[in-house]
């Protein structure tokens, strides 16, 4: 058996190997986990709360299953593998705190679509890991919660909204997790850790038991360490669910299959940063220059264009802006920061008029890509911030500073196309950085193939933080 220090950073359809040949039980990988959480989650700060006893109950169950078994192929290949729930949905029998530290301890009594389908592939849910109070901030920093810390440097930012999920995987405490990315959200987590983080198309994956509301700019997505992984959680979360209100079919070969296939050669236009905004910094310029030249290299049509986003910014603030408001939290229990959202959201006209201007934005944007099949651009315009970075900042002065720094990320929820953020480098004082590569509508299998074959160059997934 491998070192404890080694399995915990194998990624999960490594792990689920090992369980499927019955060469490590679903409960030592739960009690190896859960142990890991234990010494390090103090430092960092990934989960919001840890289910100890439940997990350990269905990883008795999940083992006692296997040993009864003798042919696993008809288990998924997450049997058995643990993982953990964003803390802005529901497990039944853990709390939803919405990272917020005054609701913190009520405890759901349903299970949402999502985690029924991350319950019925047979994964172990350890808990629920910290997010931005309500999701509405790219940094983890709740008022009365612990700051969730970037593991390759714990002075900086693991991100947001899924900032937990992500320090959990890149710490080794759990393999594979889904987040959700209503304006980067995934990407931008993954990106600060060093990690895959893939936001599918609209309709890839539902919403139940809720239906959709700001337009369809949100959806769950998947945090992984490797390419594969991501995919495998894809084809796990997958499918329409009686009464979606907009749904794509699932593929006819499933995404774990076609990832590991080479893409034909592509047409790839690549843009250094985005209007209205500054390029991005110099480091990040570097990891999509190096990216182009081994696209190029791999045999795939490289050709630089510019992007101009500035006539989207308003309209997809206005409707990001609006989910405070939607939410029945009184103002007393708010961050200032939220507060100060909810006071100024736009009226009920004024969000259907922003919802109509970027969608029709939207579709300008989805015909560029009748030249080219995939886009090359930074996920965001800088490395990761320092925790209080901008604490003293009024809260326009914060919200100008967002808007900035995770440009690159929201126009692809505006527009639904799917977007996988990829980590290539770090920067001089060990931060993670990366690329984000985005598809035509509808078009994963495109862009999981071609980080596939990236991953294969730059082998990522054998990234350790140094904390």
């Amino acid at each position: 058996m491998e070192s404890q220090d080694t399995l915990v950073f194998k990624s999960a359809y490594e792990l689920g190997k090992l369980v499927h040949k019955k060469e490590i039980s679903p409960l030592e990988l739960t009690e190896l986990y859960l142990q890991r959480i234990a010494d390090i989650d103090k430092k960092i700060g990934s989960f919001a709360y840890v289910a100890g006893e439940m997990a350990l109950k269905d990883a008795h169950i999940k083992t006692e299953i296997l040993g009864n078994t003798k042919d696993t192929k008809e288990f998924s290949p997450f049997f058995g593998i643990p993982t953990a729930i964003k803390d802005l949905y529901n497990v039944k029998g853990m709390p939803t705190g919405y990272g917020n530290s005054f609701i913190k301890n009520q405890i759901a009594d349903y299970d949402n679509g999502f985690v029924t389908k991350i319950k019925e592939a047979g994964m172990i849910i350890l808990g629920k890991t910290s997010t931005s109070e309500l999701g509405s901030l790219p940094y983890t920093e709740s008022v009365g919660l612990p700051p969730c810390r970037n593991p390759h440097n714990l002075d900086y930012t693991a991100g947001g909204s899924s900032g937990g999920a992500a320090a959990a995987v890149s710490a080794g405490l759990i393999p594979v997790v889904c987040g959700s990315d209503g304006g980067g959200s995934v990407r931008g987590p993954a990106f600060c850790c060093g990690l895959v983080g893939l936001k599918p198309s609209r309709g890839r994956i539902s919403n139940a038991p809720v239906g959709d509301y700001l337009g369809g700019i949100a959806t769950h997505g998947c945090i992984s360490r490797t390419v594969r992984d991501s995919a495998i959680l894809l084809d796990i979360l997958s499918g329409y669910v009686t009464g979606d209100p907009y749904w794509l079919a699932n593929p006819e070969e499933s995404f774990s299959d076609s990832t590991v296939k080479n893409p034909s050669d592509l047409k790839i236009a690549y843009a250094m940063g985005v209007l209205p905004n500054r390029e991005a910094d110099l480091s990040l310029q570097k990891e999509v220059k190096e990216t182009a030249i081994v696209f190029e290299e791999m045999g795939h049509e490289v050709t630089p264009c510019s992007l101009d986003f500035s006539a989207l910014v308003e309209p997809f603030t206005l409707v990001w802006q609006s989910a405070i408001t939607e939410l029945t939290f009184p103002d007393e229990i708010l961050s200032p920061m939220n507060r100060w959202l909810r006071e100024n959201s736009p009226s009920l006209g004024k969000y259907l008029s922003a919802i109509h201007q970027m969608q029709v934005i939207s579709r300008q944007f989805v015909a560029l890509f009748a030249d080219f099949d995939v886009l090359l651009l930074p996920t965001y315009l800088r490395p990761a911030i320092k925790i209080g970075e901008w604490g003293s900042l009024s809260s326009e002065e914060c919200l100008n500073r967002i808007i900035d720094w995770i440009s690159p990320c929201p126009p692809f929820n505006a527009t639904g196309q799917s977007a996988i953020a990829l980590p290539t480098g770090f920067t001089d004082n060990g931060l993670p950085i990366g690329v984000q590569l985005v598809a035509k509508p509808n078009d994963e299998q495109t862009i999981l193939q071609l980080a596939y074959q990236l991953e294969q160059v730059k082998q990522w997934h054998k990234y350790r933080p140094v904390n």
